[in-house]
């Protein structure tokens, strides 16, 4: 892994019940960074509830970590941890909820597209028990909105989520975060994985602002990553506990067939002597990949016992990493 992680707390709250947790992944935000905490600011001084945001700087080559630090002399609810070299968001997130103290979280993007304001409006579900999960269907001019309602579209029809956007800011319980996978970009499919795992989701319409500075880290050259990660978060969910359904069923089946036009191929060659080398063929590979694919499956099967077993020993590590992190 590169980079490592630097928690910085202002020494005011460390040990102040939190409610809300926001985290703020930045790369190269050093410009939206001061408004943003001077809105977040206003937001939570007429919110109900306790809040904090966890910035998380992702190897930024600005001066980022060091407005950060500034800011957190000024703003009591603000922590601070750093990775050294850029690990993406989803990395960025876990590192957040590591240094989260707060039962409800918040992914909230730096670049003030999404207006501070509307966190607690995010949060509100959740905190008042009427969901585990909200996210906000974006509502306003988007630059990219002809391949959002592509990615949109594919999702549904895939995992058969009754929300209209996947891809935008999220408040989501704690726990959630524990069944996350940690695989590069598959924050983005949050969504989709807590509802196969029986969270509810519920959304709400969020203001969507011109970026206030800087340029946008994503372009069109994420297209197909976005679209070979949903199939494979279409496999995780459908087969990755259980991959001798995918692979066992189908070599099964190949082995059947073959087996099956072997026997009545071989009854006309005894009982009219004629032989098609064309068929022995297809019959053959048809033994030999179903074997393989049926083999594949047992083995995915022991892959799948010795992932449930690093899940529950991350589990426990991310739980150990937490209180280090609460107990400074």
């Amino acid at each position: 892994m590169t980079g490592t992680f630097t928690p910085h707390a202002p020494s005011s709250t460390p040990n102040a019940t939190i409610d809300v947790s926001v985290l703020v992944p930045a790369k190269d935000e050093a410009e939206n960074l001061p408004l943003f905490m001077e809105q977040a600011a206003a937001a939570f001084a007429t919110a109900p509830h306790r809040y904090e945001v966890v910035v998380v700087d992702d190897g930024s080559t600005d001066r980022t970590w060091e407005v950060l630090r500034q800011l957190a002399e000024q703003y009591p609810f603000l922590r601070l941890a750093r990775h050294r070299a850029r690990r993406g968001i989803a990395d960025a997130l876990r590192t957040g909820y590591l240094a989260a103290r707060g039962d409800v979280l918040v992914f909230y993007p730096a670049d003030l597209q999404f207006k501070p304001e509307d966190i607690p409006r995010l949060a509100a579900p959740i905190l008042a028990g009427d969901a585990d999960m909200v996210t906000g269907f974006k509502e306003g001019k988007y630059e990219k909105a002809f391949v959002s309602r592509i990615y949109n579209g594919l999702s549904r029809l895939l995992f058969h989520v009754p929300v209209k956007d996947l891809n935008s800011v999220k408040a989501y319980r704690r726990e959630i975060m524990d069944g996350l996978p940690v695989r590069p970009d598959w924050h983005r499919y949050m969504i989709v994985i807590a509802a196969a795992q029986g969270f509810t989701v519920t959304e709400i319409p969020v203001p969507l602002y011109p970026r206030h500075a800087g340029k946008s880290k994503f372009g069109l050259s994420r297209i197909p990553v976005g679209v070979l990660d949903m199939l494979a978060v279409w496999f995780e969910l459908r087969f990755g506990q259980k991959p001798l359904l995918a692979f066992g069923m189908l070599g099964a089946g190949l082995f059947a067939v073959g087996t099956l036009s072997g026997l009545i191929a071989l009854g006309v060659l005894l009982y009219d002597g004629v032989g098609y080398r064309s068929v022995w063929t297809i019959i053959t590979t048809c033994l030999i990949v179903g074997s393989i694919f049926f083999a594949t499956g047992l083995l995915g099967e022991q892959i799948a016992g010795q992932r449930a077993q690093l899940r529950e020993i991350r589990r426990q590590l991310d739980e150990l990493s937490a209180a280090r992190i609460i107990d400074r």
